[in-house]
């Protein structure tokens, strides 16, 4: 069965991604060349070019992957619970569990902000996971005085949980940085609530 163009494309732009993914986390960004890539797709300079502006291009497409699979995980985790405060402390051991991916912190907390710049990789956070921390916070709050504080909440807890996943990723315990930000979290919708 012969495939549609559509399919090839989606294939071929995938190929790229994952052989790129899997050298980025390899080698790392700098050292990473255009033609390892094609080679480890499997595919042509040209077809690199075709679906991709250029290597940043495609570092930005891996990143955006990453930050989706981080945020699909939390946001399957976050249904499965019956209020708002334990969806949010749900997602916070999807958080944990997502990072543990091989090559994502790295990819998400130190290449991305070093390749794209902050503001672009802030930016990508903010469509994926961060996203989702804020709509939990906005369960939670709704209706509190402390909504009017949503966004910048959302902004320093999503360091928080950033900061955490690369103390656990240098070798330090999740155990205690899951458990900190599960309680930071609970004392903080707590509080807010009132």
């Amino acid at each position: 069965m012969s495939r549609s163009n559509s399919e090839r494309t989606k294939l071929t732009r995938q190929a790229l991604i994952d052989a790129a993914r899997r050298l980025f986390v390899e080698n790392g960004y700098a050292e990473t060349a255009t033609p390892d890539i094609v080679t480890a797709a499997g595919v042509t300079r040209g077809a690199l070019y075709h679906h991709f502006e250029d290597k940043k291009a495609l570092f930005r497409a891996v990143v955006a992957q990453e930050a989706a699979a981080v945020a699909a995980e939390i946001d399957a985790r976050a249904q499965t619970t019956a209020t708002p405060k334990a969806a949010l402390l749900s997602g916070t051991t999807a958080y944990f569990d997502a990072m543990r991916v091989p090559g994502r912190t790295r990819l998400l907390l130190l290449d991305a902000p070093a390749v794209l710049g902050a503001g672009e990789a802030a930016a990508v956070d903010r469509d994926a996971a961060e996203a989702t921390l804020r709509n939990g916070l906005a369960a939670c709050l709704g209706g509190s005085p402390a909504e009017a504080l949503l966004q910048p909440l959302t902004a320093m807890l999503s360091a928080a949980f950033d900061r955490a996943a690369l103390a656990i990723e240098a070798g330090e315990e999740r155990s205690g940085y899951e458990a900190a930000i599960a309680l930071l979290l609970d004392r903080l919708t707590d509080d807010l609530r009132r």
